[in-house]
């Protein structure tokens, strides 16, 4: 990290201009300023309304405004700096407001977005015509690196500006985008990278990611079973057809001709060195977070927030423009359908969520920039930074699953860095009280949550490698130089890079026979390149790491004499979702009541429904996890009993009458509680890890279970316990031995081979790969089309190349998105010798919120067939079981109810 240099000046163009507008340029603005002319990389952290994006480009604005008349072509007609958000709608309105600083200058600067929705005329044209400042996404980043004029188009790029990097380098998007950095550096070796943020826990492993390094030397590519002057290891020649492949190409055995040396091979153009200057900007007036308790009253259970509508209501209606923030699409769509119940003033309230035509979200989003609506109901999908009007009031409806969240949420509202932004935080339930309670101190503590050092994934690789050989030929050692400079891939081997190349180029040992698998071949000189242009096109199409669940198009239906005929688009769903109904069933979506009618190729056919009662159903997207650093506070607000002063007296009474019937567990330790109740016995469970672990961690231990022949097995699961049932008792186990690590071994790879989700998983890395395209010209696979191939690949490599590279990623990636394995492993390290077991001989207070679930869903193990999960049939009514739990508490404690 190289610090903060000196604070530049600005000119006296800039310095007007702050002057007319009534402003001063803060401190970090001229600090990155600086970071500039001194050819610094930079990282800014700064809070919302900080004037960040503005940081970022002012030195490309001065930059530009002193520049000589700019060419129509040649040397210094390119694009100079290259914005890069990871949501759309960001460049729209970063375009909008940059302008007005261009504008009010008079400066002779050309400004355009590109996003997938750019019409392919003004695309034409800006390949054709550069704009000095490109405003983009990273999937467009990654069809530029495509590009067979890449090379030329990015040659006098000076600046790269990434905007919300917290919320996309972690992932693989943000690989892809990483790698694309590291080819544009190659392009331009003084291109300087800037990188926004105002939710960052640790701004160096940012930094680090940022920064281009120095390659790291050849882990040893020559050295076989004769030592160093051994055979070397070669790709076996793919297939190829004579029009795709001159006859003198040379052999697969002299493919590594060259080794890379230390300093990234001969004719690298990465720098020697690297440094990324971090800057911070000055705090902002602390927000004011405040937690609606209703009616002076926190439920026991659940998750919507529903008991609190007409107070959200109040609020809203007392307020200007006021966006209400929750966690899924479907509870989206159901907290706008109860507000639209008692909208008696009709209150303009608009829904704005991923699944929506593109289309609807436009006109919410400029709704809200003209100021017509009074609210908006809105999941991720405005988390970041845009600033879409004068919004008073943030509301958090349910509780936030993390402070970095939290945060971004709340800089939604004022969006100046001087004023307080007000925020509202809505609890769903009591244990939801204690992580509002921990995000709210978290918010006034300026502490987010911490996030995990990233590996890159070879899926993601293996597209950025088919990219690169459709934008020019490439030697193996060049491009492993390259790699190996961007940051979340410095540890990738040469072995491992060698295996994605014959990934791209053969599909693989199992694969190698087909054809189509072959994507890439090699010419005279011994490079890479694309096998033909039809090839190229195909990739080019299918672009981005971005792979979302098989979806439908939802239209509205027309009967044409005896068939249906899909008309205006409401927005996507799900599939998986559609193939479960029958004509008929109503369901709601993008705020109204629709009628399932037909599945008619990529679309599902609808009506209006006749009447206004329908079952809500769960689709669309997936709830956060919470992090870990917010469970770790509310642990350690659990077992702190002065703590507990600041909550609402309700739960400070619940937290007591846990006390009295069971115990409080302490944060070093995990509590477990096991009791009959009638033909059932149960095992409750306190991790506070979050769903996603406490479901993977059930799926093991109802297969521990099952050998240990406890029977029957059930179990349901919230962010903060775990429930199983059983017909047997399981008071007498040895409770250390069931919890044992170990689980995460061979019982974690049996389950995962046996699981659906291996094949879901391996879908997406076949999609990322390259390996099965869904879009082709002309045509595009339905979500069902490209399972079946997907599956069929799947069960082929599992037979005859299990090893195979992506079944490793797939295996990979199940055990960190859709299992939170590392986060299982910790948890089962760290209760290890812990574990606090309460026989009991009735359900404690703490059991009520994962009771009350069973019913809702079921996961069993391997005789679950015969249990009947039936909530009449367990008696779990809510009220029932508080009742149950509230039998015999003292006098003192009868408020907790």
């Amino acid at each position: 990290m190289t610090p903060p240099p000196a604070p530049a000046t600005l000119s006296p163009l800039f310095a007007d201009w702050f002057a007319r507008r009534g402003w001063a340029p803060r401190r970090h603005q001229l600090e990155m300023i600086a970071a500039a002319q001194a050819g610094s990389h930079a990282l800014l952290v700064a809070p919302t309304g900080g004037g960040k994006t503005l940081a970022g480009f002012l030195p490309s604005l001065i930059e530009l405004a002193e520049r000589a008349p700019k060419p129509e072509t040649g040397p210094g007609a390119g694009v100079h700096t290259l914005y890069l958000s990871p949501l759309k709608a960001l460049t729209t309105d970063v375009e909008r407001n940059l302008m007005t600083p261009i504008r009010e200058i008079g400066l002779n600067i050309h400004v355009e977005s590109r996003t997938g929705d750019t019409k392919q005329s003004k695309r034409q044209r800006q390949r054709d015509f550069p704009p000095d400042i490109l405003l983009t996404t990273p999937e467009q980043l990654a069809l530029f690196c495509a590009w067979d004029g890449a090379r030329s188009y990015f040659a006098d790029l000076k600046c790269v500006v990434l905007d919300e990097v917290h919320a996309i380098w972690s992932g693989k998007r943000g690989d892809l985008l990483s790698l694309g950095l590291g080819r544009l550096q190659k392009y331009a070796p003084e291109m300087r990278r800037v990188a926004l943020s105002a939710t960052v826990d640790d701004p160096q492993m940012i930094a680090d990611w940022l920064a281009p390094s120095p390659n790291a030397p050849l882990p040893s590519p020559l050295e076989g079973e004769g030592g160093p002057e051994g055979r070397m290891r070669g790709l076996p020649a793919p297939r190829s057809s004579p029009e795709s492949q001159p006859e003198d190409t040379a052999p697969s055995s002299e493919l590594l001709r060259n080794p890379p040396s230390p300093s990234g091979g001969e004719g690298s153009d990465v720098p020697a060195a690297s440094t990324v200057t971090i800057v911070r900007g000055d705090p902002g007036a602390p927000p004011v977070v405040d937690v609606l308790v209703s009616e002076g009253k926190v439920p026991w259970a659940g998750h919507t927030g529903q008991h609190a509508i007409p107070e959200v209501y109040d609020a809203l209606r007392r307020s200007g423009m006021t966006l209400i923030f929750v966690n899924t699409r479907w509870q989206a769509e159901f907290v706008f359908q109860q507000l639209w119940a008692i909208n008696d003033e009709n209150l303009p309230i608009g829904l704005h969520h991923g699944s929506l035509a593109a289309e609807q979200r436009r006109k919410v989003e400029a709704a809200m920039a003209r100021g017509d609506l009074r609210a908006v109901v809105c999941t991720s999908t405005l988390d970041l930074g845009i600033d879409w009007g004068d919004v008073d009031l943030v509301i958090q409806l349910a509780a936030p699953k993390g402070a970095s969240r939290l945060v971004q949420r709340i800089g939604r509202a004022n969006h100046r860095l001087d004023e307080p932004s007000r925020a509202l935080m809505v609890p769903a339930s009591r244990f939801e009280m204690l992580e509002c309670q921990a995000a709210r101190e978290a918010v006034a503590e300026n502490a987010f949550d911490w996030e995990p050092v990233h590996t890159g994934t070879l899926d993601t690789l293996a597209q950025h490698v088919m990219g690169c050989a459709c934008s020019e030929p490439f030697l193996m050692e060049d491009l492993y130089a390259e790699i190996t400079g961007c940051g979340p891939y410095r540890g990738l081997t040469y072995d491992q890079f060698e295996e994605v190349v014959d990934l791209v180029a053969t599909g693989g040992y199992a694969l190698r026979t087909y054809e189509r698998f072959a994507r890439i071949v090699r010419d005279a000189k011994g490079r890479w390149k694309v096998r033909n242009a039809q090839t190229a096109q195909r990739h080019r199409m299918n672009v981005g790491a971005i792979v979302a669940a098989a979806t439908l198009n939802v239209r509205i239906a027309s009967r044409r004499g005896q068939r249906l005929m899909g008309g205006r688009k409401v927005g996507e769903a799900e599939e998986s979702y559609f193939e479960q109904m029958t004509p008929g069933d109503t369901f709601v979506f993008a705020g109204q009541v629709w009628a399932f009618q037909a599945i008619a190729g990529m679309d599902a056919l609808v009506t209006h429904a006749q009447h206004s009662d329908p079952k809500i159903p769960s689709w669309g997207g997936s709830k956060f996890p919470m992090s870990t650093s917010l469970a770790d506070r509310v642990r350690a607000m659990v077992q702190d009993r002065d703590h507990w002063r600041v909550l609402p007296p309700d739960v400070q009474e619940w937290l007591e009458l846990q006390e009295a019937k069971s115990v409080i567990p302490q944060a070093d330790t995990m509590l477990v509680e096991t009791f009959p109740r009638g033909s059932r016995h149960f095992l409750v469970a306190y991790p506070f890890e979050g769903g996603l672990a406490h479901a993977t961690l059930c799926m093991l231990l109802t297969r521990r279970l099952d050998r240990l022949g406890v029977g029957p097995l059930g179990f349901v699961v919230t962010d903060y316990s775990l429930a199983i049932w059983s017909i047997r008792p399981m008071d007498g186990l040895d409770l250390d031995r069931l919890f044992e690590p170990d689980m995460l071994g061979d019982d974690l790879e049996t389950w995962l081979e046996e699981s659906f989700m291996m094949k879901r998983t391996f879908r997406n890395c076949a999609l990322i790969s390259g390996l099965i395209e869904k879009r082709q010209p002309g045509n595009e696979k339905t979500g069902r089309q490209v399972t079946f191939s997907t599956d069929l690949i799947y069960d082929v490599l599992r037979r005859h190349q299990p090893d195979h590279l992506l079944l490793k990623t797939a295996r990979a990636d199940a055990a960190a998105g859709l299992l939170d394995v590392a986060r299982l492993g910790q948890l089962l390290a760290r209760i290890q010798g812990h574990i606090q077991h309460v026989h009991l001989d009735r359900p404690s207070p703490f059991c009520v919120p994962v009771l009350v679930q069973i019913g809702r869903e079921r996961v069993g193990g391997g005789q679950a067939a015969e249990m009947i999960l039936d909530a009449s049939a367990y008696g779990f009514d809510e009220e029932d079981l508080i009742a149950e739990v509230m039998s015999d508490a003292p006098p003192e404690l009868a408020g907790a109810q």
